[in-house]
């Protein structure tokens, strides 16, 4: 069970029976009563454990819709799917089912702890079916449907429950935590684009949707058991109101609103890198090993990031530092790339700072509320505003996506307006958080 359902139980009757009290004392993190029996927080091998079971199932489940530039590349040039601009909506839709349904399944975990582990044996089960399905699929909305809607359905109601979990055992070392499971995504992305890429050339996409999911059951399905809480399963269910108190502080807001912008942008490398790569001349191979580049500089980038915000360096001075540097390097780097070394060299700089942004989610809660209770609610509304962001990608490509390649101009034109939007959303990600910082640093000279 949650911070939250300890609490109640601290303070209800029944939690005060005198087999209990025996085995409890207090938690100076939470200020919650819990046994001593408890594993450590923020190290200790059930720790650290958690963390590496996490990192895997995050790398594979999350990891696969975050590689879907390459499934997105090969549907272009199917004759069934060719020209239809809404191939990424797949991908959007996948991953922003799990960003968007964060405010809803959250509260949802909070009053049914209990029941936490049977909803990551519900979740895991239907992003396999998911993929099963769109085996099958012909069209463009049924591959949607399964390939997108079941599969982000699938991981969100797996993944939270983890997160629960993560909370539980990691306070003061969060960002950390954060860092090292956001960056297991960036893990996956340096393989496997390539075997998608592999498989598709080899077998098409519906062996390849296939061959994922029983590739998916033989390596995640075994950990499962070892899928953890630090805290006891509640022996009832709790009936306590999700902590919504963030939305009351302006800094909620600032955080939120650099977040949404900069969701609305950053998923465009990502998803059209391989197709860009293509249209400047480079080989499929070469498109995917941009991808993996990427995804190895997201590895660095977030653990860097999540290390440094557990306040060893000023919140705001790496979200600025995040945003500006993805910025700049979008416009100068990415609109004028015509080689393989200019697209490795964008890849490798956006992934590291633009990724980096992602980890310190925890730590804009914590300088939002430091409410325990509230972390995981805050952590909720930050992923529904980067899945605003994300959700948008696919109608927003459509309409940004010129049609026909010009060598030589900005963006090789077909890609001129994404890059433009792309880097102005991570610069004005920034300028939300500086002109909030600078009126602050006014108000207190006045």
């Amino acid at each position: 069970m949650t911070s939250v359902e300890l609490q109640n139980r601290a303070a209800s009757p029944r939690s005060e029976a005198p087999q209990r009290r025996s085995n409890d004392r207090e938690y100076p993190h939470d200020g919650v009563i819990i046994e001593q029996n408890l594993a450590p927080v923020d190290g200790g091998i059930a720790a650290w454990r958690l963390i590496a079971v996490a990192f895997v199932f995050e790398a594979l489940l999350w990891g696969f819709p975050l590689s879907f530039g390459v499934f997105q590349n090969y549907y272009s040039q199917q004759p069934q799917f060719a020209n239809n601009p809404f191939i990424s909506t797949i991908g959007t839709v996948a991953s922003g089912i799990s960003y968007l349904g964060a405010p809803l399944i959250i509260p949802v975990i909070k009053r049914y702890s209990k029941y936490q582990r049977r909803m990551i044996w519900i979740g895991w089960p239907l992003c396999i079916p998911g993929l099963l399905a769109g085996s099958f699929a012909t069209t463009l909305p049924t591959l949607i449907f399964t390939q997108g809607a079941m599969y982000g359905t699938g991981f969100l109601v797996f993944y939270y429950p983890v997160l629960s979990f993560i909370n539980e055992f990691w306070i003061t070392r969060r960002g950390m935590a954060y860092g090292i499971l956001f960056a297991s995504s960036g893990v996956s992305g340096i393989a496997m684009p390539f075997a998608i890429e592999a498989l598709l050339a080899k077998y098409g996409y519906q062996t390849t949707l296939r061959i994922m999911a029983i590739g998916l059951v033989v390596l995640t399905g075994p950990l499962i058991p070892l899928l953890k809480g630090r805290l006891p399963p509640s022996e009832r269910t709790a009936a306590g109101r999700t902590n919504w108190k963030a939305l009351r502080s302006p800094v909620f807001w600032v955080y939120c609103t650099s977040n949404v912008v900069q969701g609305m942008g950053y998923f465009f490398p990502s998803l059209y890198l391989p197709s860009y790569a293509t249209a400047i001349g480079l080989t499929a191979t070469q498109g995917a090993l941009i991808l993996a580049l990427l995804s190895i500089s997201q590895v660095i980038g977030q653990f860097s990031f999540g290390y440094l915000s557990d306040k060893r360096v000023s919140l705001n001075v790496l979200i600025l530092i995040s945003t500006l540097v993805s910025g700049v390097a979008t416009l100068a780097l990415w609109g004028l790339a015509q080689s393989l070394a200019a697209l490795v060299t964008f890849a490798l700089v956006y992934g590291f700072f633009g990724a980096g942004y992602v980890a310190m989610w925890a730590r804009m809660g914590s300088t939002v509320s430091e409410e325990p209770t509230a972390a995981l609610a805050t952590f909720s509304l930050f992923c529904f505003g980067k899945g605003v962001g994300n959700v948008a990608a696919g109608p927003l490509s459509a309409a940004l996506i010129k049609k026909g390649v010009l060598m030589g101009s900005y963006g090789v034109l077909k890609y001129r307006s994404v890059i433009l939007f792309t880097g102005s959303c991570m610069l004005g990600s920034a300028v939300s958080v500086v002109g909030w910082w600078a009126k602050g640093k006014l108000l207190r000279s006045l």
